[in-house]
């Protein structure tokens, strides 16, 4: 039996901190998982000033992108030791996601900020990190990388569901995975929650007050992206330009607009969930779909899923424990750094349409 004690960072969408979480794996004699624990796990808060250069990094220049890579690797590796530091823990390697500023993977490109060298450095470990660049020269969207996790870690379940700061799903085929990003989630209902001063809708209690905007609605699903086949992928910025910018501005009070946008989510969910099976040619009923992300503890948002998908499949709605629902990108970055170091794919091509499985991550030693 081999054991991997590997921490995974992701830093989401959604602009709450950067998750880290200490994973530990086990092989047995044929190098396959024997067993796994999300062992410790902490969000750390990005400071203000963070905050406000990750918004607008999209916009800014080339200078001020090379040295916010640069800064922004450096306190992932000081918030990383002081993680593991401060609970007397050790471990073997560090993966990082890092913090998506650009993805358009129809130019050949995508770019997630947070150098690996200094990471590696200011945490005193080795550092996987750049997962999405190998498969996108390979033709691929670079995303999403959540299936090989789906597939390794959670494949009793039919479909996973994501509800992060953009929501994307994966559905279990066999051998095959099938899995695409959504819609945007977390990141237009917690910009709607900050213009009531809160950092997120508790529980989707605001939202459960509010009643259905129809013209937002209508201005939300309009979006050619929804009609789009898979494999396909979404990001940040298209999320913001859309989805968020449109909540926004769009006339109204905040608790209508949060329950519109839950609606739109759901209903979204549901469409594409109808065109997967309608593809695939699923016959099964009764399925299982586990739900992680922040938006597994909004109650409404959860109503409106249950309520729109049971029109389309008998659905039961899984939700695991709370450091699997918190910390389950954490968990996969790990598991995609495990990978890398063991010379195994950990990016499915079934999923993203490049041309072959992808071994995807550099590394960097300290």
């Amino acid at each position: 039996m081999k054991t991997y004690r590997v921490v995974g960072l992701m830093s989401g969408s959604s602009l709450d901190g950067l998750d880290m979480a200490l994973c530990t794996f086990a092989l047995n004699a044929s190098n396959a998982i024997d067993s796994w624990a999300i062992e410790a796990a902490e969000t750390a808060p990005f400071p203000d000033d963070w905050v406000s250069r990750l918004k607008q990094l999209p916009q800014a220049g080339a200078l001020e992108l090379a040295q916010a890579h640069a800064d922004f690797g450096a306190w992932m590796g000081r918030q990383t030791r002081l993680f593991l530091q401060s609970r007397h823990l050790e471990a073997d390697l560090v993966a990082s996601h890092g913090h998506t500023v650009f993805h358009y993977p129809d130019r050949h490109f995508t770019f997630q900020l947070g150098d690996g060298a200094a990471l590696a450095v200011h945490c005193g470990l080795p550092v996987v990190c750049d997962f999405r660049t190998s498969d996108i020269a390979l033709g691929g969207q670079g995303a999403p990388l959540a299936p090989i996790a789906d597939k390794l870690l959670f494949e009793s379940y039919d479909f996973c569901l994501n509800l992060g700061g953009i929501a994307n799903i994966s559905c279990h085929l066999g051998e095959k995975y099938v899995a695409f990003d959504i819609c945007g989630a977390n990141q237009a209902l917690n910009a709607l929650a900050s213009l009531l001063g809160k950092p997120y809708d508790d529980q989707g209690k605001i939202a459960a007050a509010g009643r259905e905007l129809p013209a937002l609605s209508q201005l939300l699903d309009a979006e050619a992206y929804f009609t789009e086949p898979y494999p396909k992928s979404l990001g940040n910025h298209w999320v913001q330009t859309h989805t968020v910018k449109n909540c926004l501005t769009f006339e109204g009070e905040v608790a209508d607009k949060l329950h519109t946008v839950c609606l739109h989510i759901a209903r979204q969910i549901a469409a594409h969930l109808r065109g997967l099976i309608d593809r695939e040619g699923l016959e099964k009923d009764n399925v299982r779909m586990l739900v992680t992300g922040g938006g597994a503890y909004n109650n409404f948002l959860l109503d409106c899923i249950k309520m729109t998908c049971n029109e389309v499949i008998t659905l039961e709605l899984v939700i695991p424990d709370a450091k699997t629902v918190s910390y389950k990108e954490a968990l996969l970055m790990a598991l995609a750094g495990l990978l890398r170091i063991e010379n195994k794919p950990n990016c499915m091509a079934t999923v993203t349409g490049a041309s072959r499985d992808a071994i995807g991550g550099a590394v960097y030693l300290p």
